[in-house]
């Protein structure tokens, strides 16, 4: 699922084209659609803000109208400047926004609607958010709050990808993030202190807001997806462990069982080094 850089990296592309600006050619292709009568509703108005807060993003229009998104796992935002062709089938669009040479190309999206401003603000959906990772002043104590609200039992990998706790980070920036303050992922939420979590995001943060402007394909990791490649920080071998389930093979976490993880979470994989994260 694309993290919040990935998705504010979109929104990076997105606003030269469209921020400020009225889209010449506004297509709903797909069937879902059909009676949304979406381009008629949002013709003629100025894309007034290109926004993200965590994994979901807004096109926010002249006369109060919002295009929310969330990709989820099969989503994607295109951006082809120029006439380039397009990266997956034309009849996997949602929606496209042409404005001469450029389209931005919303595939595959689970979540696509059209909704009003004050319905942005007050959405139950979105009030449930925990602070975005990427914001300009990350809201730490209200984070503190959520977290130690959360099920102290659970493992602080875990509690990471809740975005009620914090929007933005998945499954490669909780194993980035975990790995940076020298955490195990399998310890408890009661067990990880306020700076030890707090030195979590603000770690983690600069990384994710490189990612956000670069591109993520810029950024190396240290340590998803190199189960057997040495740390680059005390040079174990990383390892990787499916799901979320049990107590940490390094041995450091609580005995006990740990809660299930969030629907999506159990088949993921986590990394992380033994060596250093305590």
């Amino acid at each position: 699922m694309p993290e919040g850089d990935t998705i504010a990296y979109a929104a990076h592309r997105m606003r030269p084209v469209l921020e400020g600006r009225v889209p010449d050619e506004i297509r709903a292709p797909h069937p879902r659609h059909t009676f949304d009568r979406w381009p008629s509703r949002l013709e003629g108005r100025a894309v007034r803000r290109v926004d993200t807060h965590g994994k979901h993003l807004f096109l926010r229009f002249e006369g109060g109208m919002v295009v929310h998104s969330h990709l989820g796992m099969t989503g994607k935002w295109g951006i082809y400047r120029g006439g380039r062709r397009w990266t997956r089938s034309a009849s996997r669009a949602w929606l496209v926004f042409q404005r001469g040479d450029d389209a931005v190309v919303q595939f595959d999206g689970p979540l696509l609607e059209l909704i009003t401003e004050g319905r942005s603000r007050f959405d139950q959906r979105l009030a449930a958010l925990g602070p975005d990772v990427l914001a300009e002043r990350f809201d730490h104590d209200r984070f503190l709050r959520r977290l130690r609200g959360d099920d102290p039992t659970r493992p602080i990998g875990d509690a990471l990808l809740d975005q009620r706790n914090v929007a933005g980070i998945g499954n490669i920036w909780k194993a980035e993030g975990c790995w940076e303050a020298e955490i195990d992922p399998w310890r408890r939420v009661r067990d990880v202190s306020d700076p030890e979590v707090l030195r979590v995001i603000d770690l983690v943060r600069p990384r994710m807001q490189l990612s956000a402007v670069e591109g993520p394909r810029t950024i190396a990791p240290r340590v998803y997806r190199r189960s057997g490649q040495p740390c680059p920080r005390c040079g174990t071998a990383v390892i990787a462990r499916a799901g979320g389930l049990g107590r940490s093979p390094s041995g450091l976490a609580n005995a006990g069982p740990a809660p299930r993880p969030p629907a999506g979470d159990a088949n993921r994989r986590t990394y992380w080094c033994p060596g250093c994260q305590r």
